[in-house]
């Protein structure tokens, strides 16, 4: 099966940064478009950037200029570099990605199991 990997969470001051990865593994074929996600307590799962394939990018209106998505096909992994962090940003990121795995393969969309990010004023 296929396994999403978060690390880089903690607790950070706002305004400074963090940087988190996920690396995926297993039986994968390949990886179409990988993402992050994030849930504040209390609220529903948001996007917060994803990349395609062909590093085509795309940010929620909240974190754009402050966050970066960025990914390694050789190493399928995907990273966040998050700067200028504020305490609104604080909740669990979840990676996710559409990877095509399995004998026979199929396409599947696949999580990791989060990371705690939290942002002190």
């Amino acid at each position: 099966q296929v396994q999403l990997v978060e690390s880089g969470g903690g607790l950070v001051q706002a305004g400074g940064s963090l940087r988190l990865s996920c690396a995926a593994s297993g039986n994968i074929g390949s990886i179409n478009a990988m993402g992050w996600y994030r849930q504040a307590p209390g609220k529903q799962r948001e996007l917060v950037a994803r990349i395609t394939s062909g590093v085509s990018t795309n940010y929620a209106d909240s974190v754009k200029g402050r966050f970066t998505i960025s990914r390694d096909n050789g190493k399928n992994t995907v990273y966040l570099q998050m700067d200028s962090l504020k305490p609104e940003d604080t909740a669990v990121y979840y990676c996710n990605g559409f990877i095509r795995a399995g004998v026979p393969s199929r396409w599947g969309d696949y999580w990791g199991q989060g990371t705690q990010v939290t942002v002190s004023s």
